[in-house]
């Protein structure tokens, strides 16, 4: 079974590798992203495996059918770089990984958060140079603090967990509501409450077309003056620019990001010698109340191993035709 891996990093080949010692599989390995610039480079193998930032557009995909992939696997959760629609009209099955240690993603949206409030990343440079000084490092208790999180599939509920431990008050919204958390004292509300209550909102929520810009300049400005917002799930979902303006003019006072809406060309690269052109990100970077790291919420030990297994299982399953294992990992 032969697999075509897009978008790669040296980790991805030591856990894909691990999950691999009886050779069933052949692996081709490409640091690109895919998309129109590379798909005419794939021959000769059953499926692709793709990331967060490869383009899956019709034209892609319309390829791939013509070369003989068989199958476009995910080795994340989310897949709205994917066009589901184009891959069933041209006949190729879809797979991801719907759960892969939610608690990876959970634990770093609280680290980004406790970072942020308790200024523990300036407090380290400062005394590397000597410098001991508090001024300009106060925080804020988290205990009774109310906490909103957007979304409440097993991310969320993990989050939820992790910030019960704190003795916050927590509010939630999701479509679905979960009994376990509302036996915790999880309190589901509509989204209008939850903005004008919460002191933080955590983004839990996978991207759609109907959530897209979900922080915009309209629902900020139903959000308590101060709020702290905290995105690990997909940039799209914030409006950046009208972030920019509400820390501007501290109606937000910190923002804690792992994703960013046009991480494509930035996100998992080193570009430590370059001029980024970015001037949004740039201005992002330059306000000291804003957190960015580079999407590496799900950077876990647990979580690659997790998903290397899960996404050779779905390949496997889907070429020999059995029945799978875990019918949320197939879209198509």
């Amino acid at each position: 079974m032969k697999i075509a891996f897009f978008s790669t990093q040296p980790y991805d080949r030591v856990f894909f590798d691990r999950e691999n010692q009886d050779r069933r599989f052949a692996y081709q390995f490409y640091e690109t992203h895919l998309g129109p610039h590379i798909v005419e480079a794939v021959n000769d193998v059953d499926a692709v495996c793709v990331f967060v930032n490869d383009r899956v557009n019709r034209e892609v995909i319309k390829v791939l059918a013509s070369r003989g992939v068989k199958i476009v696997a995910l080795r994340c959760a989310g897949f709205n770089n994917v066009d589901l629609d184009a891959a069933q009209e041209f006949g190729l099955s879809v797979c991801r990984v719907p759960a892969y240690s939610p608690e990876a993603v959970a634990e770093h949206a609280m680290a980004m958060l406790l970072t942020l409030n308790r200024k523990t990343h300036k407090a380290y440079n400062r005394v590397r140079e000597q410098n001991f000084s508090l001024n300009g490092l106060l925080g804020f208790n988290l205990h009774g603090k109310t906490i909103g999180i957007v979304g409440t599939g097993k991310i969320g509920k993990a989050f939820c967990h992790i910030a019960k431990g704190f003795r916050c008050e927590l509010l939630a919204f999701d479509i679905y509501e979960d009994k376990q958390l509302k036996d915790i004292g999880v309190l589901y509300v509509d989204m209008e409450t939850l903005y004008r209550s919460s002191d933080i909102i955590s983004l839990h929520c996978p991207l759609t077309p109907e959530n897209k810009h979900l922080v915009t300049q309209s629902t900020i400005q139903q959000m308590k003056d101060g709020v702290i917002i905290l995105n690990t799930s997909r940039g799209a979902l914030i409006d950046t620019s009208a972030v920019i303006d509400a820390l501007k003019t501290r109606k937000i006072a910190g923002l804690a990001i792992d994703v960013y809406e046009q991480e494509e060309k930035l996100f998992f690269k080193d570009l430590s010698d370059a001029i980024i052109e970015d001037d949004t990100l740039q201005r992002l970077m330059s306000f000291p109340n804003v957190l960015i790291t580079a999407h590496q919420a799900f950077f876990t030990h647990e979580a690659l191993t997790q998903i290397a297994s899960t996404t050779l299982r779905n390949i496997e399953e889907l070429l020999l035709g059995r029945e799978p294992s875990n019918k949320q990992a197939i879209l198509v």
